[in-house]
């Protein structure tokens, strides 16, 4: 099974996909926010055989959730009535991150920062699996 990772804006929403053996993520695009975002990212698990989607959990300098959570929830929701099983990672600054890790321009930012936080995942996957 592999896995893709999510990155969730409200404008913008980040896809990354694990390597066949689940130890590397890596970026794979950016899906436009709205009515139609599930049923693509939904399309691009089953293209890629993902079973598990990552999702990055936002929450502020307190660890508190960010107001946007309440969206992602609701995003998550959403995937697993697709049939997905879900998982949320914690996140923090990865798009600052993923702005540092490249040079490249910004539309490339969304889907390295869902590569930050599936990484992070299969990370502790692999030390704590």
């Amino acid at each position: 099974m592999s896995y893709l990772g999510i990155d969730y804006g409200t404008k913008r929403i980040g896809v990354a996909f694990s390597s066949e053996d689940n130890s590397l993520a890596f970026p794979l695009k950016i899906v436009a926010a709205g009515n139609g975002a599930v049923g693509e990212i939904a399309a691009i698990a089953r293209e890629r055989g993902a079973g598990e989607i990552v999702v990055g959990e936002s929450n502020d300098f307190a660890g508190k959730p960010n107001a946007v959570m309440k969206e992602i929830h609701a995003f998550a929701e959403a995937l697993k009535a697709e049939g997905f099983v879900v998982t949320f990672e914690p996140e923090f600054l990865t798009s600052a991150a993923a702005l540092r890790g490249q040079e490249a321009v910004e539309k490339h930012l969304d889907a390295s920062a869902a590569a930050l936080i599936l990484q992070s995942f299969l990370d502790r996957m692999k030390n704590h699996g």
